[in-house]
Parts: structure tokens; sequence; C-alpha cells
């Protein structure tokens, strides 16, 4: 199984080669995703999609580690979509 960031390359390697992808992620990430990968994304699950820029540069990190109940259950939801992604993914 890949990783997490091995599935983020794909899903941005795809992007980078079909216009239209590109064009739904940015509009509407969890829509495309649902869409391409054939997955129900939890309600819960929020998705953004950023695009770089020359002048603007993203750095992603990691959740606290002090996370409260909820918190928990929202990581868990998002590892869940991680997998399913991460399996739709690989028949692209």
């Amino acid at each position: 199984m890949e990783t997490p960031n091995e599935m983020r390359a794909k899903i941005a390697d795809k992007a980078a080669g079909d216009a239209e992808f590109r064009a739904r992620l940015l509009g509407d990430p969890k829509g495309a995703l649902e869409e391409e990968l054939g997955v129900a994304i939890p309600a819960s699950l929020s998705i953004e999609v950023h695009e770089e820029s020359a002048g603007t540069a993203h750095l992603v990190l990691p959740p606290d580690s002090k996370l409260s109940e909820g918190d928990l259950q929202a990581v868990a939801g998002g590892r869940w979509i991680s997998q399913a992604i991460n399996r739709e993914i690989a028949s692209w």
C-alpha cells in the first residue's frame, strides 16, 4: 500500500497532466475525488486543494499531538479515506 505522500504525488501528477481533473480538484476537491475514485468521502472530512505559484509555497503540518476525542475521530476518518484513495489511485 502506498504512503499518503505517494498518494498525494499521484493525485498531483494526474492533475498536472489532466486539465479537466485539475479544474475539478480546485473547484470541488471532495466531489472530484469521490467521482474520480468512486468512493464516498464522509461529510465530516474536509479536503482542501492549494495551487502553488512562484510567490507562494505551502507547508502542511501534522496534527497537534494533543487531540481531543472529536479530533481523534476526524483523524480516523481521514485515515480511512487515505486508504480508500490509495486503493483506487493504483488503478490510474
